[in-house]
């Protein structure tokens, strides 16, 4: 496999996928913390969450098509009003559906699975019937056009540079959130011990709804920075549901910090595997190799200790 090329040409080839897969690996962890937060703090498995993306892939192009018609002066900042109106569309959407369902479905996490597995074949309806069944794509910004060559055979695209530099501030911001917030503080008491929390005058289903908008919220960004690598779709989504889930057990359900180790790690991986295999081959030697790992130590590469 690698004797057909020279030294040099295989560390090139290692650093041009390296930075491939950070770029997959920025999707997947923006994915994977609001993932970890629905399925990690609440324990509610929500096949929906690759359509909340999508719908905040939407509102960057819709909000990007406002902006080339009615304000072109402006074009060059439209993806961060984009992102505002992705995280507050997706958001809303998902406080929306954790009153109206998923509130009544904990502690059944078969029902949450079936409950929003259907409601992600209504959002893709909902995305054909409104946007069309074609892909759609925004256009990038000059300031984001070209590429800062590495070496002569090594350049990194400054829209992969943006989508990172995005994805460690939304992470930097998750861990004040959860960790030195009044509100982390909530939300983590409710996952340690629930009735205690609410015997001490924790309101547990305005944190549950909170941390479920928040979550989608961030799935929404993650939408917003899939736009700037790749179209938009009505099923795109569920193209990377599988690998989400995958992420947030192999790291620990409960773990920021595993979620991002994990997704590094899978990320890399599948980048690299891609160019000397075919995709699908990548695909099932890094589940195959993640599989094994999880039979050796079932809670994942981080685990958070909590009250039973």
């Amino acid at each position: 496999m690698f004797s057909e090329y020279t030294s040099s040409e295989l560390v090139s080839i290692f650093a041009m996928q390296g930075f491939a897969g950070l770029i997959l690996f920025s999707v997947f962890v923006l994915m994977a913390l609001g993932l970890a937060i629905i399925f990690g703090q609440m324990g509610v498995i929500n096949m929906a969450h690759g359509e909340f993306m999508i719908l905040g892939a939407y509102m960057t192009y819709l909000t990007s098509n406002i902006f080339s018609n009615y304000l072109p002066g402006f074009y060059g900042i439209y993806f961060f009003i984009a992102m505002i109106v992705a995280f507050l569309a997706a958001g809303s959407l998902g406080a929306l559906m954790e009153f109206s369902i998923i509130r009544h479905l904990y502690k059944r996490p078969l029902d949450t699975l079936l409950a929003t597995w259907g409601i992600s074949l209504i959002m893709q309806q909902t995305f054909r019937s409104v946007f069309g069944a074609r892909e759609v794509g925004v256009t990038i910004p000059d300031w984001m056009m070209g590429s800062v060559p590495l070496t002569e055979m090594v350049e990194i695209p400054i829209n992969g540079i943006f989508v990172m530099c995005l994805t460690v501030v939304i992470s930097v911001s998750v861990y004040f959130l959860m960790y030195k917030s009044r509100f982390g503080g909530q939300v983590r008491a409710v996952v340690q011990n629930r009735p205690m929390a609410g015997a001490v005058g924790i309101n547990t289903e305005k944190v549950d709804r909170v941390t479920f908008g928040l979550g989608c919220g961030i799935a929404g960004v993650a939408g917003s920075a899939f736009t700037m690598i790749g179209s938009t779709g009505p099923t795109a989504g569920q193209l990377y549901i599988v690998d989400t889930f995958l992420v947030v057990v192999f790291g620990g359900a409960s773990s920021l910090l595993g979620t991002i180790a994990s997704a590094f790690t899978i990320s890399q991986a599948q980048s690299t595997m891609e160019f000397f295999l075919s995709g699908s081959m990548a695909k099932v030697l890094t589940l195959l190799t993640v599989v094994i790992i999880l039979m050796l130590r079932p809670q994942g590469l981080f685990s958070l200790k909590i009250r039973k």
